[in-house]
């Protein structure tokens, strides 16, 4: 992921890619971490990049979570 996610793209995206999209971010996290830990790393910037990316994205699918709970748990209307 080279730019920073925009959040319509992402509430466009189910929650099966929005969780794969969040296991991709904290591996790259990961290794950014690491690349800092060795010495190896480049530029600060993308740290701050993916960590926002991450929280763009948890963001997303609390909400859409909720949306989905509630629209279950709504009483039936009686006939």
């Amino acid at each position: 992921m080279a730019k920073a996610t925009k959040p319509a793209d992402l509430r466009a995206k189910t929650a099966e890619e929005l969780e794969t999209l969040l296991i991709d971010l904290k591996r790259e996290q990961f290794n950014l971490r690491f690349q800092r830990a060795t010495g190896q790393n480049e530029g600060q910037a993308r740290f701050r990049e993916v960590r926002r990316d991450i929280a763009r994205v948890k963001t997303i699918a609390s909400q859409a979570a909720k949306k989905n709970a509630a629209g279950a748990g709504a009483p039936a209307a009686k006939s």
